[in-house]
């Protein structure tokens, strides 16, 4: 099974759709008098908690698919876990841009009547939410490159090069010799 990487364009697509979601519940939210903008604390460390798993797992997978075959130790890492870490990994980052998105449309839209302190709190609350966000789609990115596999036995693996290169000189120093 081929896995492509997620396309660069798909973080500020969602990045803008969640935007316009947190934009269009702040005007709902001045409108109607109903207090759901912010965001509570432990959905913060909530996510910050899911994005540093998600970073614990993707090393584990990087960590063994690099090491060589001779030298892993005894653990193995089924392969469906490694699979869902990748999953987790992108879902983490396209979830991250789109928290971003909507948190700080919630922001901005707060930051216009910031002299409440209602709006305050939620601004507060907002910029703290959208920066965990934001680390979380960075952690979803790199745990995806984490995740990749290196190339295999085929003609791009860098030591199989060197392996062709040593033989080959070993055959011409042996041939010189004789």
């Amino acid at each position: 099974m081929s896995v492509k990487r997620t396309p660069w364009w798909y973080y500020p697509v969602a990045l803008v759709i969640g935007a316009l979601g947190g934009l269009g519940l702040a005007v709902v939210d001045e409108r109607m008098a109903t207090s759901l903008l912010g965001a509570p604390w432990f959905v913060d460390l909530l996510l910050l908690v899911l994005g540093i798993v998600v970073l614990v797992l993707a090393l584990q997978v990087h960590a063994y698919a690099n090491t060589d075959p001779a030298k892993r130790p005894h653990a193995f890492i089924n392969p469906q876990r490694a699979m869902m870490t990748l999953v987790c990994a992108k879902a983490l980052g396209l979830a991250g841009a789109a928290l971003a998105g909507w948190y700080g449309g919630q922001a901005v839209m707060c930051l216009m009547h910031v002299e409440a302190s209602y709006y305050h709190d939620a601004a507060v609350e907002c910029v703290i939410a959208l920066v965990i966000c934001v680390i979380d789609m960075i952690i979803g990115i790199v745990s995806e490159s984490l995740c990749q596999l290196p190339p295999d036995e085929g003609a791009e693996n860098p030591k199989l090069k060197r392996a062709e290169r040593r033989r080959r000189m070993q055959q011409a120093t042996a041939k010189t010799s004789e």
